[in-house]
């Protein structure tokens, strides 16, 4: 049996003035079993205690109750007025944001993040999800597939403004990790020389992380000497981007606008130029890609509009009553509540800043109810997280871009084997979307397996959207499963 750690078994106690910090927030239980722990987990345990910011933490604890018993405004529809619809969009138009977000990508004015702070658990990994290889005929990971993806978009960048061009303009990415993907994730990234790209395009910081709370606001003890803890969830982006200053290096590299998306999509097109042509020419201050709901159930949150003439937000679908979600707006027959939140932002600079600080201010964060392990078994109590979506409130002006989820959206959630939104399913999509663009540019196809179980994969460092690939496809005959490169 442990003995007591104190000279003469007499208890010792923890440090006073720290004691009294943790009685100021009614937080004293973590040094309910002082007394058993050795030295070194007093140590352990202190210096947890005062790593944490506690009036912050405090205050998140006190305002997220407080939020949740409000009734939240009624909602409306987002006006169409809001909406670049798939049939509204014209050639001409397409095309002039395309040139747009070249010109903007050239100039240097693009960055982009990458939100990667989750591990594949639910895909049967401990790896960060971005590592994890879906199956396609390349082998690639979703990382190299992202960072070839802005490889691309570099050269064709380069050559917009000038062919042949000797300056390849480079695109800084910033990749949130989590105290969990951290060092995994730079490890790939070293290993497999950042994919092409130069090492100092590539800015890696953490998200942070925020204790778990029981369902009286007290901190939840994962052992003895060590308070629970967990992400903040994926709009924990905005205050880590604020607190390492990252806000300001962007602004340092002339950076004005910022394509935002998850990790686990592997049809993102990263730095869309059409989609950042639209955001300029609009003038807004935050946009979304947004898809059309499949059907009244689906698993999706929604973009709605709060109060009459409200700000748009985003509902999640457990949120939302059903008769809402069924309603058919008469003059579209599209659902009254169709656009479909699925990750793929677009904030000026500019906004961030704002968003930053108002976030932290108002520190509200979403209560999610868990299993949480804790000294005394599994324990129900609170995570607390912010979500990405949490900052279109704070937008003077905000526009929604449709996009076919057939094209764009392929999400990489669940193992094989379930339902939906597994490595296979990604897969499919992917393989199915690049045979398009290869018959469109006159390739043939063979195939041993029936067509709707494969196709071809084309390398991102060939074509970003299926663009300039006559050259390689015209007249040639592929057989699939392959990938098409250089």
């Amino acid at each position: 049996m442990r003995e007591p750690a104190s000279e003469n078994n007499v208890p010792s106690l923890p440090p006073q003035s720290l004691l009294e910090r943790v009685k100021d927030y009614g937080q004293e239980d973590v040094f309910a079993l002082w007394d058993e722990l050795s030295p070194e987990e007093r140590d352990i345990l202190v210096k947890d205690i005062e790593s944490l910011d506690l009036p912050r933490v405090d205050r998140i604890i006190r305002c997220s109750f407080r939020s949740q018993g409000l009734p939240a405004a009624a909602i409306e529809p987002v006006p169409e007025t809001n909406v670049s619809t798939v049939e509204k969009r014209t050639m001409e138009e397409r095309e002039r944001w395309w040139n747009m977000g070249l010109k903007a990508i050239s100039d240097g004015k693009l960055g982009v993040i990458l939100l990667s702070g989750g591990q594949g658990t639910r895909l049967g990994s401990s790896d960060p999800k971005g590592c994890f290889n879906i199956g396609l005929p390349s082998g690639k990971s979703l990382f190299q597939v992202q960072a070839e993806r802005i490889l691309c978009l570099q050269r064709l960048a380069a050559q917009s403004v000038n062919e042949g061009a000797a300056s390849i303009p480079h695109i800084h990415w910033y990749i949130m990790t989590s105290p969990f993907t951290d060092e995994p994730t730079r490890k790939f990234f070293e290993s497999h020389k950042y994919f092409g790209l130069e090492a100092d395009q590539v800015t890696f910081f953490q998200q942070g992380t925020i204790p778990c709370v029981s369902t009286d606001g007290r901190f939840i003890m994962e052992s003895p000497y060590r308070v629970a803890k967990s992400p903040d969830g994926n709009g924990g982006v905005y205050s880590a981007l604020k607190s390492s200053k990252l806000l300001e290096d962007m602004a340092t590299r002339g950076i004005k606008y910022l394509d935002c998306y998850g990790v686990d999509n592997a049809l993102v097109r990263v730095g869309d130029p059409t989609f950042l042509g639209y955001f300029i020419d609009t003038g807004v201050a935050a946009a979304a890609k947004v898809v059309r709901k499949a059907y009244p159930q689906e698993k999706v949150g929604v973009f709605v509009r709060r109060g009459k003439g409200g700000p748009i937000s985003v509902v999640e679908y457990s949120e939302l009553d059903s008769s809402l979600a069924s309603a058919i707006n008469q003059e579209t027959g599209r659902l009254r509540f169709c656009w479909s939140n699925v990750c793929l932002h677009m904030f000026t600079l500019d906004f961030l800043n704002q968003v930053a600080n108002g976030l932290e201010k108002d520190s509200i964060y979403h209560l999610a109810e868990k299993h949480i392990p804790s000294i005394h078994g599994h324990t129900m109590g609170y995570k607390l997280e912010q979500f990405i979506f949490d900052a279109f409130p704070y937008a003077p002006s905000t526009a929604l871009y449709e996009v076919l989820r057939e094209e764009e959206f392929a999400p990489v959630k669940n193992a094989n084997g379930s339902n939906f939104d597994t490595p296979d399913s990604a897969r499919l999509l992917v393989l199915r979307l690049h045979t398009r663009w290869v018959v469109a540019a006159g390739g043939f196809l063979t195939h041993s397996v029936p067509l709707y179980a494969t196709g071809v994969e084309v390398s991102p460092l060939c074509s970003y959207a299926g663009e300039n690939l006559e050259a390689i496809c015209r007249g040639r005959t592929f057989h699939a499963p392959c990938e098409i490169a250089f």
